[in-house]
């Protein structure tokens, strides 16, 4: 059974434009579910993404998913290391700022999929992003060009 692997915006934008916490209970009470029975998992990073704004998300998160939700991504270096690989073969596509930020090992974007690289059969990463391979001020990426 594939497990999906939410990123960042998924909590961002569904809290802040389209189920509040304090409005869509039952969409919030879903997302508990569907952790509890792990269904649904993210990454250290996006915890570091979402714990620092101390505002009602980050309390939901704090309050309701447990500490195992959040995954090391410490193990899928060998797949971040092909992440890198990838990006770094489109410099002259990509400004330099594109790539320092995508490879800042603060952020989460490169570690997700990563991550989800790592076992690709089994791990989908869930995002608002879209590929949009024509840009040049910011990596979007799309998971089939990485395998």
């Amino acid at each position: 059974m594939p497990v999906y692997v939410l990123d960042s915006n998924f909590f961002i934008q569904a809290h802040r434009f389209h189920y509040p916490i304090d409005v869509a209970a039952g969409f919030w009470n879903k997302v508990r579910h569907l952790a509890e029975e792990g269904r649904v998992i993210s990454i250290d990073k996006v915890k570091k993404e979402l714990y620092d704004k101390n505002d009602a998300l980050e309390e939901w998160c704090r309050n309701n998913l447990s500490e195992d939700f959040f995954k090391d991504t410490s193990v899928v270096m060998t797949a971040y290391a092909q992440v890198t690989s990838w990006s770094m073969s489109r410099s002259e596509h990509y400004l330099p700022k594109a790539l320092n930020v995508f490879l800042d090992a603060e952020e989460a974007d490169a570690f997700i999929v990563a991550y989800c690289l790592a076992d690709n059969t089994n791990r989908i990463v869930v995002t608002h992003e879209v590929s949009a391979p024509q840009k040049v001020s910011n990596i979007k990426y799309q998971m089939p060009v990485l395998l």
